[in-house]
């Protein structure tokens, strides 16, 4: 399939997404909003996909949305993810199941903020700039900064940015939690590979139980997280690739695991 916003190649087992309108500063369109829904959709579709690695191509990861194509789409109540498709926004349509890591450098305005906020894990380059400046615009967050940078960082932490517009660095989104690593200029996609590949080297069916009862846990409460963990967790310990995960072990190997 050939893309004209993005790049995507499957790689160990991790399907890696690469926005491409470096010239452009990597602005979302529609065609890339619409992009990259569908290779989020083959990745969830796709059983030989363990994790989804997001990046950019460029000195940028996104100076945000482009909001003179896209703004007038939303205002006549246009969505951002077609239908049928994966939203990497987590938010509308089809949610994803399989772990998603981020690596971002320079700009990431807006819409970077919430694909931050909607990934599991986010490598972050020293000269990455973080802004939620849709205030700034006379209109407010719609990809989940509303829903999520408060959870993620605390209410008077994602306030302090959500409300002013007002900058932050790599250092400041590691402080908060929006980054968990930060990595020399340069160095961020291959950070964020290396985590990739590890995760993708596991047993899936243990990895997508794993982040299914994390996020029930977030978005429903405890209870919700609890009353469900004991049942997936027995119905994990009957498949092959845990019988194989006791295998390797008593064999001093490292496992196969199949995803069965």
């Amino acid at each position: 399939m050939t893309h004209e916003t993005i790049t995507v190649e499957l790689r160990e087992h991790v399907l890696e997404v690469g926005l491409d309108r470096a010239p452009k500063r990597n602005a979302f369109n529609l065609a890339m909003l619409r992009e990259l829904a569908e290779a989020f959709t083959r990745a969830e579709d796709d059983p030989d996909v363990r994790c989804v690695l997001l990046y950019a191509h460029g000195a940028h990861f996104t100076a945000g949305l482009d909001l003179g194509e896209v703004g007038p789409f939303v205002a006549a109540g246009g969505t951002l993810v077609p239908d049928g498709c994966v939203d990497p926004f987590g938010l509308f349509g089809r949610r994803r199941t399989k772990p998603f890591v981020i690596a971002v450098q320079g700009y990431c305005y807006t819409v970077a903020v919430e694909l931050c906020l909607a990934a599991d894990i986010v490598v972050a380059a020293r000269d990455a700039k973080f802004t939620q400046f849709e205030v700034r615009r006379g209109i407010m967050p719609f990809g989940g900064a509303t829903l999520r940078f408060a959870r993620v960082a605390g209410y008077q932490n994602a306030m302090r940015y959500v409300l002013t517009g007002d900058f932050f660095d790599a250092e400041e989104a590691r402080r908060i939690g929006v980054a968990q690593d930060v990595t020399d200029v340069g160095a961020q996609v291959d950070s964020a590979r290396a985590i990739a590949t590890t995760i993708a080297r596991q047993a899936p069916l243990a990895v997508q139980a794993s982040l299914a009862n994390a996020r029930t846990a977030v978005e429903e409460g405890h209870a919700a997280a609890l009353a469900s963990m004991m049942t997936s967790a027995r119905s994990l310990m009957m498949t092959d690739d845990a019988r194989e995960g006791v295998q390797s072990f008593l064999e001093r190997r490292e496992a196969k695991f199949s995803g069965r």
